[in-house]
C-alpha cells in the first residue's frame, strides 16, 4: 500500500493544508501585535510623564506663591510675634481653603512650632528639619523625605512631600508641603489617564491610584523597558523635580481594538487556505464519507443483533481493511453467540465467561468462597411413588426455582448431584459480600420452597423438605480433568464441610445450618441461633454451627 493510498496520509494532508495559513500568519501577526502595542504604550507613557511634570510644576508654583503671599502678609508677622494661634489658624485656613491638599506650619523666630494645619504629627522644632536654614537664609524648595511630618519611632514613616520654607522677616518661618500621597496620586492619575504608584527611596509605595482597576504598585525589573501581559502595560520613570521618588505607571491596553486590522488580514489568509483545502479535499472526503457511512450503518444493525456484513469496498486504503475486518468480526460474533448459547445451557454465565476468556488450561487457583449444599430429604421415597417422567418434571420445577435464586444472588451452580445442588459464591471471581449473598440465597430458597409446595399441593403432590448447609473457606477453583475432557469446579475441605453441614440439618432438626466461619462474615440483617459444637465425618476438629432463623 503506497503512502498516497493511506487514510492517515490523506487526513494529515487535509490538516496540513488547513493549518498552513494560520501557522504562516501567526509569526507575522505576533510581530505586528507586539510592535503596535509597544509603540502605543511608549507614546502613552511619554505623554503621561510630560503631563505629570506639568501638573507637579503647577502645584509647586501654586504652593510657592501662596506661601510667599502669606509670608509677606503683615497679619502673619503680627500673629507670629504674638504667638496668636487663632490668628495664624485664620491665615492657614485661607491657605487651606484654596489648596486643601497642602499642609501649612508656622515656626517662631526661635524655631519652635506655633501651630499647623493639615499635619497629623508636625515637628515641634526646626532643629532636625532639612529646611531649618531657611529661617535665617534663602528660601528652601525641594523634596523632604518625611514632608512636614515628624517620623515617629515604631510607626510607618510619613510620605515624602515637596516643601517650600519661606522666612517671615524678624518673626519666624512659614512652611508649606505638598504630600506625595494617595490624594496627590489620585489627582495626577485622573488627569494623565494612567494608574500611578509613587515609591520613596526605600522602594516603599507612598501614594497610589488605580485607573480602570489596573494596579501600578507592581515590582518591575530594574530596566525601564515596557512590561506587558495580555491586557496591561507597566513601566517607570523618574523626574528631576522629585529626587528619590520613582513613579510607576500602569495602563490597560485595548488589545481587541489594536488588533482588529491584523486579525482581518489573518482571517483572510485562513479563509483562502481553507478554500484551497476544501477544494482539494472534497473528492477524497466524499469517497471516505460514503464508505464510512456504509460501515456505520452495518455497525448500527450489529448493535441490534443483526449480523449484516458490509458490501465490498475497493479503496486500497485502511477503510478497505476496516470493512474486511468488520465482516470478519461479524462472522466471529455469530460463531461466539452460537457457542455461548449452547454452553449456557450446561453451565452458569460466570463460568462461561471464564472459559470464553481463554482460561481453559488444567489447574486452579486458591480462592475464598462460600459453598452452599441443598438436598431434598427422603427423595428416594418420593421417587418410588412417581413415574420417571413426573419425577424429572418435579426436579426441573424445583431446580428452576432454586437455581434462579442462586443466580440472582450472584452464585454459580457448580453441579447437580441427583436431587442435590452444589452452589459456590466467590468463584471464579470473588466478591467481598460472598457470604452474605450465599446466606441470603439460602433464606430465599426456604421461602421459594414454601411457594412451590403450595403449587404441588394443588396437584396432589406431597410437599418437599430440604436442608441447606453453608461453609466459608478456601478452595482450589479451576479446570479439573484431562486436556480432552475437563470441568470447572471447586475442591477442598470447605466443600466437604458444607456437604456435611447439609447432612447435619436432618439430625439437628433445622433447615439452614451455617458454620462459624460463615456466621462471622454476616451483618445484623440476619438472625442467627447458636446450635452446638459438632464433629462431622472426616474432620477431627469440632465445628460451631448456627441456624439461620430469619432475615432481619
Amino acid at each position: 500500500m503506497t503512502l498516497l493510498h493511506s487514510v492517515r496520509a490523506k487526513l494529515m494532508g487535509l490538516v496540513a493544508l488547513s493549518a498552513l495559513a494560520p501557522l504562516a500568519a501567526m509569526p507575522l501577526l505576533n510581530w505586528l501585535m507586539r510592535d503596535a502595542l509597544v509603540a502605543q504604550v511608549d507614546d502613552r507613557v511619554e505623554d503621561a510623564e510630560k503631563e505629570f511634570a506639568l501638573e507637579l510644576a503647577d502645584d509647586v508654583t501654586d504652593l510657592t506663591l501662596a506661601a510667599r503671599m502669606r509670608a509677606l502678609d503683615p497679619a502673619t508677622k503680627t500673629a507670629l510675634l504674638a504667638h496668636d494661634v487663632q490668628a495664624l489658624h485664620r491665615v492657614a485656613k485661607q491657605f487651606h481653603d484654596v489648596y486643601p491638599d497642602f499642609d501649612v506650619l508656622f515656626y517662631d523666630a526661635a524655631g519652635q512650632l506655633v501651630t499647623s494645619l493639615g499635619c497629623a504629627h508636625p515637628a515641634a522644632t526646626l532643629a532636625q528639619q532639612p529646611f531649618a536654614a531657611a529661617l535665617h537664609g534663602p528660601e528652601f524648595h525641594g523634596v523632604v523625605a518625611t514632608g512636614c511630618e515628624a517620623a515617629l519611632a515604631g510607626q510607618t514613616p510619613p510620605p515624602p512631600a515637596w516643601t517650600a520654607a519661606i522666612a517671615v522677616p524678624g518673626a519666624g518661618l512659614i512652611v508649606a508641603c505638598l504630600p506625595l500621597d494617595d490624594a496627590f496620586a489620585k489627582n495626577v492619575a485622573q488627569k494623565v489617564g494612567v494608574s500611578l504608584c509613587l515609591f520613596d527611596t526605600a522602594q516603599r509605595p507612598v501614594g497610589q491610584f488605580a485607573v480602570d482597576g489596573v494596579d501600578a504598585c507592581v515590582p518591575l525589573p530594574q530596566q525601564s523597558a515596557v512590561v506587558m501581559d495580555h491586557a496591561t502595560a507597566r513601566t517607570r520613570f523618574a523626574l528631576k523635580e522629585l529626587p528619590g521618588v520613582t513613579v510607576h505607571t500602569a495602563m490597560a491596553v485595548g488589545l481587541h481594538q489594536t488588533l482588529d486590522d491584523h486579525l482581518r488580514v489573518a482571517s483572510a489568509l485562513v479563509a483562502l487556505a481553507a478554500l484551497v483545502a476544501m477544494t482539494l479535499g472534497l473528492r477524497i472526503a466524499s469517497v471516505m464519507s460514503r464508505n464510512l457511512k456504509r460501515i456505520t450503518q452495518a455497525h448500527k444493525k450489529l448493535q441490534n443483533q443483526q449480523y449484516v456484513k458490509v458490501a465490498e469496498i475497493k479503496t486500497g486504503d485502511e477503510i478497505e481493511d476496516l470493512a474486511e475486518g468488520f465482516n470478519a468480526m461479524v462472522d466471529g460474533l455469530e460463531e461466539r453467540d452460537r457457542l455461548w448459547s449452547t454452553m449456557g445451557k450446561y453451565m452458569t454465565e460466570q463460568v462461561v465467561e471464564h472459559l470464553m476468556a481463554g482460561r481453559v488450561q488444567l489447574g486452579g487457583v486458591t480462592l475464598p468462597v462460600t459453598v452452599l449444599f441443598t438436598d431434598i430429604r427422603s427423595f428416594t421415597s418420593i421417587s418410588e411413588t412417581m413415574s420417571a417422567h413426573d419425577l424429572v418434571q418435579l426436579l426441573n420445577e424445583y431446580f428452576t426455582d432454586m437455581v434462579g435464586i442462586v443466580m440472582e444472588e450472584g452464585g454459580v451452580v457448580d453441579k447437580y448431584i441427583g436431587d442435590a445442588i452444589m452452589a459456590v459464591f466467590g468463584a471464579p471471581v470473588p466478591k467481598p459480600d460472598d457470604a452474605q449473598r450465599a446466606v441470603r440465597a439460602a433464606v430465599r430458597m426456604r421461602g421459594a420452597l414454601v411457594t412451590l409446595n403450595e403449587r404441588l399441593a394443588t396437584r396432589g403432590i406431597a410437599p418437599l423438605r430440604t436442608g441447606i448447609g453453608l461453609h466459608t473457606g478456601e478452595v482450589i477453583a479451576g479446570n479439573i480433568g484431562s486436556e480432552a475432557r475437563m470441568e470447572y469446579t471447586v475442591i477442598g475441605d470447605a466443600v466437604n464441610l458444607a456437604s456435611r453441614l447439609e447432612s447435619a440439618t436432618k439430625e439437628l432438626g433445622v433447615d439452614v445450618l451455617i458454620s462459624e466461619d460463615t456466621a462471622a462474615l454476616l451483618g445484623p440483617e440476619f438472625a442467627l441461633r447458636y446450635i452446638d459444637e459438632i464433629t462431622v465425618k472426616g474432620r477431627k476438629q469440632a465445628v460451631k454451627v448456627f441456624e439461620v432463623t430469619a432475615k432481619g
